[in-house]
Formats: C-alpha cells, structure tokens, sequence
C-alpha cells in the first residue's frame, strides 16, 4: 500500500451479521429487554436499539442477527458484549462466543480533488463503471479485487462500500487513485 495513510478516510458505519444464540423468542426478548421493540406487521424482527455507543441490532427468529450503525472496529466488540449482557439478563441462552463477523463497510473519503467524471468514463473500461449524470451525480466503479463498489462525485468525494475489513478498503482506494491518477493529471 506504499505507506499511504488515507488522512481523510472515514467509517461511515460497520455492518455485521451471524447468529448470538442456539434459540430466540422474538416477544420475550421485546418485553425484557429496554430498548428492544417488536412489531412483525412492519418487520419480521425484533428492533433492538443500543443508546452508547449508538448503534442498532435486529434480532430474527432464524437466530440471526444483524449489527448496524457501528463507527469503528472497537465498538463491535462493545456492541456483542452488550448484546449478550442484556440477553443473559432476559434469561435468554446465547453463545459463549457469537459467530457473527463483519459483512460490510461503507467508507467516506475525500481525494482532495475535482474528478471530470465524464473524462473518467471516456478513459476507464466501461464493464465496471455505471454512469447516468441524470439519474444520480455519482459515478459507480465496481472494483473487482478486492471487490469494493466506490462512488465518485466530481467534488472528489468517494464513497467505499462493500469491504470486510479497512485493508480491504485501503486496497480498493489504491487501485482507484491509481487509475485516477492518470486520469487527474490530464485534468490540469
């Protein structure tokens, strides 16, 4: 990654999903839990709600569960453990060790400068990029290793998502700015 520190990179929020526990009443886990709200006509879930860090959990019959809202890699682990504290203190059975694990991260990063994103079209493969200026201002590159989806905005801002891990992410903006880099230079 030739040292590259990538100042400006920014996790927007961390998803992650597995299963916490061997079974899971879904109305029970509501009515013991604070923060904890089950309404099946809207959602097929329990809505799970975490104030500190903020973050919210929805919690299946399937004995699945999905994280979101998480802003770093740290408070994943906060997040399992209040999970599983607030679960024993309802009386319901989790794992020891939940085999949940991080599906996605969307990051935000800004290259500092302006992308002609039409150059950007005209010079790049276009298999792997998705361009409508009239449906959305945003070019969409689909980058195949490590398979990472970046948003370009013209103000140089980018959107990352799709990584499981911030080398994943790093890799994606490396092949990236070494595509742009060519195209930005021809720029000036």
């Amino acid at each position: 990654m030739d040292g590259k520190t990538y100042d400006s990179l920014k996790i927007e929020n961390i998803v992650a999903s597995g299963v916490i526990a061997d079974e899971i009443n879904l109305a029970e886990i509501a009515e013991k839990i604070d923060g904890c709200e089950l309404n099946t006509k809207r959602f097929p879930g329990a809505v799970y709600r975490i104030d500190d860090p903020r973050m919210t959990s929805l919690i299946f019959s399937t004995r699945k569960v999905i994280l979101t809202g998480i802003k770093n890699e740290s408070a994943l682990q906060d997040e399992h453990e209040i999970i599983l504290k607030s679960h024993k203190e309802a009386g319901v059975k989790s794992l020891d060790v939940p085999k949940v694990a991080v599906t996605n991260i969307v990051c935000s990063y800004d290259i500092g400068k302006f992308i002609n994103l039409n150059r950007v079209v005209a010079t790049l493969s276009l298999e792997a990029i998705e361009y409508e200026p009239e449906q959305f201002p945003c070019l969409v590159d689909r980058i195949k290793d490590p398979k990472i989806v970046a948003l370009l905005f013209s103000s140089g801002k980018i959107i990352l998502t799709g990584g499981k891990n911030l080398d994943d992410v790093r890799r994606g903006l490396d092949f990236l700015e070494e595509r742009l880099d060519t195209i930005l230079k021809e720029q000036k």
